[in-house]
C-alpha cells in the first residue's frame, strides 16, 4: 500500500540571476513493508528531497500526499500531528539534547508520544541490537560520532513510526555496524509495515534496499526494484 508520494516536484531557491533549480519534476512512491534508497553525491538533492517528503519544507510546486492525503490541505497543527506521530527522521546533525543522556532522550520521547507500547523493554531490545546499552548515562557531547548515529537511529526507530526518513545514517559507521543498521531498517520495514526513506552515498546498503533511486543534478531515477 501506497504510504508517500511525491508527484512532479519542483523546489527552486534564490531570486533572479540567483535562483538554482534544485529539484526536478521529482516522482517518487513508497510502499508500507519496503526500504527505498536514495543515492547521489553531495549537492544532488538528496536533503532537499527528504526534507519536503517529510513536510519540514514546501515544494515550489507538486504535491505532497500522505496516506493519499495532501499535505499541503494540512493546517500547521495537522503537520506537526503528522510528524510527531506518522513520521521517524534520522537527520546529519543527529538533533540529539545536549543536555540529556541517551536514556533521557528515551524518556522524553514517551512524554511526547504517550504511548503505552513504548516500554523500557523495547528500548533495551533495540539499544542492544544497536550496540549502544552500556552508553545510556553519557550525553550526546561524550560520544563520538558514530555512536551519536546510533542514538538518533534508536530514537527514530523507537517510536515505530508509519514512515522513517533518513538523511545519510551510515554516514560515520564502519562496515561492520552498516550492516547491523542495514538488517534493523529492513526488519522494521517488514515487521511494522514501515516504509523506509533513506537518503545517502553510501552504496553498502543497497543489500537491503527494494528499491534504489538515483538522484543527479536534482533529477531522479529507478536505478533497481526487487
Amino acid at each position: 500500500m501506497t504510504t508517500l508520494q511525491l508527484t512532479n516536484i519542483n523546489k527552486y531557491f534564490g531570486t533572479g540571476t540567483s535562483r538554482v533549480h534544485v529539484l526536478k519534476n521529482i516522482n517518487f512512491t513508497a510502499k508500507k513493508g519496503e526500504v527505498n534508497l536514495v543515492i547521489g553525491p553531495s549537492g544532488s538533492g538528496k536533503s532537499t528531497f527528504l526534507t519536503i517528503a517529510g513536510g519540514l519544507q514546501t515544494p515550489t510546486d507538486g504535491t505532497v500526499q500522505l496516506e493519499g492525503q495532501p499535505v499541503k490541505s494540512m493546517s500547521s497543527k495537522q503537520r506537526d500531528a503528522m510528524r510527531l506521530n506518522s513520521i521517524g527522521f534520522v537527520l546529519q546533525s543527529y538533533s540529539l539534547v545536549p543536555y540529556l543522556t541517551v536514556n533521557e532522550q528515551f524518556k522524553l520521547v514517551r512524554k511526547v508520544k504517550k504511548e503505552n507500547n513504548l516500554t523500557n523493554l523495547s528500548l533495551e531490545r533495540l539499544l542492544d541490537k544497536l550496540g549502544i546499552n552500556d552508553l545510556r548515562n553519557k550525553y550526546p557531547g561524550e560520544l563520538s560520532g558514530g555512536q551519536n548515529q546510533r542514538v538518533a537511529i534508536a530514537r527514530a526507530l523507537y517510536t515505530k513510526p508509519d514512515i522513517l526518513l533518513a538523511d545519510e545514517p551510515t554516514a560515520a559507521l564502519d562496515s561492520e555496524r552498516v550492516v547491523e543498521v542495514g538488517k534493523i531498517l529492513q526488519d522494521l520495514a517488514r515487521a511494522q509495515n514501515t516504509a523506509v526513506i533513506i537518503v545517502t552515498h553510501d552504496l553498502r546498503l543497497t543489500d537491503f534496499a527494494d528499491k534504489v533511486y538515483k538522484i543527479m543534478d536534482g533529477q531522479m531515477s529507478l536505478q533497481m526494484a526487487q
